[in-house]
């Protein structure tokens, strides 16, 4: 039965008021949506939205949960394995006590005023080093690219180190420990030492047989050593895991990592100074050498140490304080980070030699003893007469006054024949004078140490865990470095990259665990960063210093700060730190180029070390990882200079900062900071529509750009931009 004509016209008329509804509901939303947004006419008026815009990115970026939490991060990153095998080494070898002026100077002078450089910066444009030198002067944006070379390079050998510890540490938990003594060896008819243990020690056997198994020379691969492999896959897997949530994840880590080595040295330090020839070995290290101190070698390697240490050109230093609020005194900061990091290098330093002194006193008593059964039957043979001998020596329990007394009156009266007499002085200062630094101080010195501690096993685990603890602090940071800046300017997920990162580092790290890996660790340490982060750092001075402008970047402080910086650092960023920088790259480099390129390799049929240069391939590696870390930078200047990338495609290369902001547009901005990498030059863009410079904010609108790390950023239509200034910071 069809329907009343009423009723259907009924139904129509509702349709068509529903629709009304719509169209008016839609079009008051869009008006309201409009009023919403503001016209923002010349940079005066640009300025005003700045501030919300600015804390609205703020609100989108991770950011720390506490202080304290960063301070540890930054703290972990500075404080690594250097502090404990790279410090005390230069400290004695270079005077002593007297060592520490210099590098204190070298602090004031290279390492905070730098440092605080790098806090700055992160801090206020927030994002990774790429993002923040493209923002400073796009022309020198390759210098986050370097920097972030340089942290792969360091990370694959890196964490081969905390492989090698992470091994030692699954090996203490035994009693004795494995390296205590030298293993036998049976055959056929009797039982021996091992020859090659027998000519070196039981730890150095260890560590060169036993654990690294190693070859005779870098160009002997002899495959891979399966040990350490799985070790390294262990090391990368831990990095993997912390890191992949970003500071969210590693922040929490960093309360352990951060906080246990201090308790391990403060109990080390502790017990140290309970043994016998503790206070000798502290002694021995902080009597001072002045006239060591005058020398140009020591300022060189204590400005290397101070550049270094603090972790400067790496971007772990900037990823960590991009996620930061931008009122936050980064100038306290980097003070107290500074002087945390060198508090901890004398900690350590006391910690090395108070337990290198008992090392030295265990040695000496033996050499006592062995040489004096050695008196006692020359003076049985009659070669030596009983009557020169004091009344009061006890050659049973002699001591070591007693027997140097011994030693001297011999030496004087046999002066012709006393080196026939095979006798050694045995002298403690002999032994401390024996400069060990790197693995040879932790994985040789250090244990066979260890081995003479009560209750040793407990004090191996502590160390080789606390070794784990100050790698890895080094390592998130140096991720970070690597991470932050690829994520913020190429907008990729970043639990994916910290996989694949983790993933191509851990297979590229293999040839550090073949048989011959330890030759390429050295290789890798010694020509992979040096150099080039040293350019790195005189770059990034050189930007803000003076591409930028000293005194804008100035400015930007005291307005980020709160307060004014003092004026000592205008003098130091403009002035002094580059020369000094400059100066300790050409030293760097005469350095590198008197000393001939090589390797300690070790010779089992001697059971010792012998210097071995690289070979042409060899060379090629060394110089081919320079260039490598230093190429993003000519590149991107390059690329910059002559338009040499179109931006209009909308590819990746278009991602810009402006104001410490990310924009993506899908046509060319004028000047050299219009992208990551530049277009078109403003000749080739089309002519303004407005005299002046308008843009609209759509703060209504449900379609934003995307921000890095997969986030929504604030979305821009901009509808002129010739005029435009360069930013502040």
């Amino acid at each position: 039965m069809p329907k009343n004509s009423k009723v259907v016209k009924r139904e129509l008329d509702d349709e068509v008021i529903e629709s009304v509804k719509d169209l008016l509901s839609n079009e008051d939303s869009a008006d309201d949506a409009f009023k919403k947004s503001e016209l923002i006419v010349d940079v005066q008026e640009e300025k005003d939205t700045d501030v919300e815009e600015e804390s609205e990115v703020e609100d989108e970026r991770p950011a720390w949960n506490s202080k304290l939490q960063y301070i540890l991060a930054q703290v972990g990153f500075s404080v690594g394995l250097g502090n404990v095998w790279r410090f005390p080494y230069l400290c004695q070898k270079n005077g002593g006590g007297a060592y520490l002026l210099p590098y204190l100077i070298l602090l004031l002078v290279i390492g905070i005023p730098l440092f605080f450089l790098e806090l700055s910066v992160g801090q206020r444009i927030r994002r990774g080093s790429i993002g923040v030198w493209n923002y400073i002067s796009p022309k020198l944006g390759g210098i986050g690219f370097a920097s972030c070379v340089v942290c792969f390079f360091v990370a694959l050998y890196y964490n081969v180190i905390i492989g090698w510890s992470l091994f030692y540490f699954s090996q203490s938990f035994q009693q004795p420990l494995p390296w205590d003594q030298c293993p036998l060896v049976k055959n056929a008819s009797h039982t021996f030492v091992e020859p090659e243990c027998e000519k070196s020690s039981a730890t150095t056997y260890y560590w060169y047989r036993e654990a690294l198994n190693i070859s005779s020379s870098i160009s002997e691969s002899g495959g891979l050593n399966w040990k350490m492999t799985i070790c390294l896959l262990a090391a990368w897997v831990v990095v993997c895991l912390a890191m992949i949530k970003g500071i969210q994840s590693s922040g929490k880590i960093m309360y352990f990592s951060s906080l246990f080595p201090y308790v391990v040295l403060l109990c080390f330090l502790i017990r140290a100074l309970l043994l016998n020839g503790s206070v000798d070995g502290i002694r021995h290290m902080f009597t001072p050498e002045l006239e060591i101190m005058l020398e140009p070698k020591v300022w060189r390697e204590a400005a290397a140490q101070v550049f270094f240490a603090l972790g400067l050109g790496f971007g772990g230093v900037i990823a960590f304080s991009s996620y930061n609020k931008r009122d936050n005194n980064c100038h306290f900061d980097a003070i107290l980070v500074s002087f945390i990091n060198f508090f901890t290098s004398i900690l350590a330093t006391l910690v090395v030699f108070a337990v290198l002194g008992f090392k030295a006193n265990v040695i000496n008593e033996k050499c006592i003893a062995e040489n004096s059964e050695v008196i006692i039957k020359l003076v049985k043979m009659g070669n030596i007469s009983q009557d020169i001998i004091p009344r009061h020596v006890n050659f049973s329990a002699i001591t070591a006054e007693d027997y140097n007394l011994v030693y001297d009156i011999i030496q004087k009266v046999k002066e012709e024949e006393f080196p026939a007499l095979h006798l050694n002085s045995c002298q403690i200062e002999d032994e401390l004078n024996k400069a060990v630094q790197g693995t040879g101080l932790a994985f040789i010195a250090f244990t066979e140490a260890m081995t003479h501690f009560p209750a040793s096993p407990f004090w191996s685990v502590m160390f080789f865990l606390m070794l784990v603890n100050l790698g890895l602090g080094s390592m998130f940071g140096t991720i970070e470095g690597i991470i932050t800046p690829i994520v913020d300017t190429f907008k990729v997920r970043k639990e994916i990259l910290t996989v694949i990162c983790c993933l191509l580092a851990f297979c590229i790290g293999l040839i550090f665990v073949q048989r011959s890996g330890n030759y390429f660790v050295t290789m890798f340490d010694d020509y992979s960063a040096t150099v080039p982060l040293l350019i790195v750092v005189i770059l990034e001075n050189i930007a803000v210093s003076f591409v930028y402008g000293i005194d804008k970047f100035m400015e930007d402080l005291k307005d980020m700060l709160g307060f004014a910086p003092n004026r000592y650092y205008y003098y130091m960023w403009k002035y002094i730190s580059p020369l000094m920088l400059l100066s300790l790259l050409i030293a760097s480099i005469v350095n590198m180029g008197l000393s001939p390129p090589g390797y300690n390799a070790w010779i089992e049929d001697k059971a010792s070390e012998e210097f071995l240069s690289y070979p042409t391939w060899g060379m090629v590696v060394c110089f081919s990882m320079m260039f490598l870390a230093i190429l993003p930078v000519p590149v991107v200047f390059i690329i910059r200079r002559c338009n040499l990338i179109d931006d209009s495609s909308g590819s990746l290369a278009s991602v810009t900062y402006k104001r410490g902001r990310v924009l993506k547009e899908p046509v060319n901005l004028e000047g050299d900071d219009a992208s990551l990498i530049h277009g078109k030059i403003s000749s080739e863009m089309s002519s303004p529509n407005f005299g002046k410079n308008i843009y609209r904010k759509q703060s209504g609108s449900p379609t934003l750009d995307t921000a890095p790390n997969g986030r929504y950023g604030i979305g821009y239509l901009m509808a002129d931009m010739p005029d435009m200034p360069e930013s502040d910071l």
